[in-house]
């Protein structure tokens, strides 16, 4: 007998006999554990949790009127937080866009009013005006290798101080001029600030186009090719510009996707009211920041989603007008909004401790 013939049993029975063997790395964790491990996941249970906590504290808040107002609360933040998450994907901050929010919308005002022009003239030049406000934060922080951090501080803080002084030089006053009876009013009001009658709940048009939006997002990180520029270059920029990703590119064209954000939640406010207080927007960036954080996506940069901030900016919105439904003191929003990003980063570590466990 050969030695070959004689091994043959051998092999066939140990691989009969023992258990089958398999590499730590490649075992597969439990479907809870995997889906926990999803930052969306915990944001959406977090989000129902919410809901339900109000539903019961409030009872007010169970008619249908109530929960437009929510939504349209949760739109108007859920709209910036897209672009603002994003943007933490990519790996930096926008400290600039609560203020870039106002300036958009002073802009819009004052071209329109002081100039006599159709107002319409106001929302391009403002539109512009955004673009190069996130052009020039993204063009600063990849020439000059400043963290965002500082070079948007730097930005929020010559906007906050030129909406107060431009809006009192042009106007004598702090706010802008009523617009309402200029040409293009009604046709722009139409677009960013009117409502859909749904079932005799009017629900404003706001938070239709976030979820547009958030599913145009989803697509663009999921689908395309930018998408998978933004999360290498947030993991790692150097490894990212090695294999050909247009590091640059990509993170100036972020922040000029938080100035269209600013923009149209500008457009918003300014055709909702028709002025435009200089002094607002201050504080209202870390709202942006906190429902992407909030939604998973990290600090650090290189993971996230679109989905996750769309729950995030709906946990603000049924807490914000929740405490009001359920007639407590609105101080308490500022306490709520802190327990929830403390438990969202806590969330977010133990998702990365799971994703990279072997």
């Amino acid at each position: 007998m050969s030695m070959t013939q004689q091994a043959e049993p051998a092999v066939g029975t140990s691989l009969a006999s023992g258990p089958k063997q398999t590499d730590g790395r490649t075992a597969r964790r439990p479907l809870a554990i995997r889906l926990l491990a999803r930052p969306e996941v915990g944001v959406f249970l977090g989000a129902v949790a919410v809901l339900i906590f109000f539903l019961i504290a409030a009872p007010s808040l169970r008619q249908g009127s109530s929960i437009a107002t929510v939504l349209y609360q949760s739109s108007t933040i859920g709209i910036m937080a897209l672009p603002v998450a994003l943007l933490m994907i990519g790996g930096e901050f926008d400290l600039s866009s609560g203020v870039a929010v106002i300036s958009s919308a002073l802009v819009a005002s004052m071209i329109s009013y002081q100039l006599t022009m159709n107002v319409w003239v106001g929302v391009i030049v403002a539109l512009f005006a955004s673009l190069a406000v996130g052009a020039f934060n993204g063009w600063m922080v990849v020439k000059t290798g400043l963290p965002s951090f500082l070079v948007t501080l730097g930005t929020f803080l010559i906007l906050q101080g030129a909406n107060l002084a431009v809006t009192k030089l042009v106007t004598g006053n702090v706010a802008t001029d009523d617009i309402s009876n200029m040409d293009g009013f009604d046709q722009a009001k139409k677009i960013f600030a009117s409502s859909v009658d749904i079932g005799g709940v009017e629900v404003k048009i706001t938070v239709f186009y976030w979820l547009v939006f958030a599913a145009l997002a989803t697509w663009v990180l999921l689908r395309t090719k930018y998408g998978n520029w933004i999360f290498a270059v947030g993991g790692n920029k150097e490894s990212a510009r090695a294999v050909g990703v247009p590091v640059n590119f990509t993170k100036i064209t972020l922040f000029m996707l938080v100035g269209f954000g600013a923009w149209f939640i500008g457009m918003h406010n300014l055709f909702s009211f028709n002025t435009v207080q200089s002094g607002e927007g201050v504080g209202q960036e870390l709202i942006y920041i906190a429902a992407a954080v909030i939604g998973g996506c990290l600090l650090t940069g290189g993971s996230g989603s679109a989905i996750g901030p769309v729950f995030g900016a709906f946990m603000f919105g049924m807490v914000n007008q929740g405490i009001v439904f359920a007639g407590w003191n609105p101080d308490w929003f500022k306490a709520f909004l802190g327990v929830m990003l403390l438990g969202a980063v806590l969330i977010n570590l133990w998702v990365q401790r799971t994703a990279t466990r072997r």
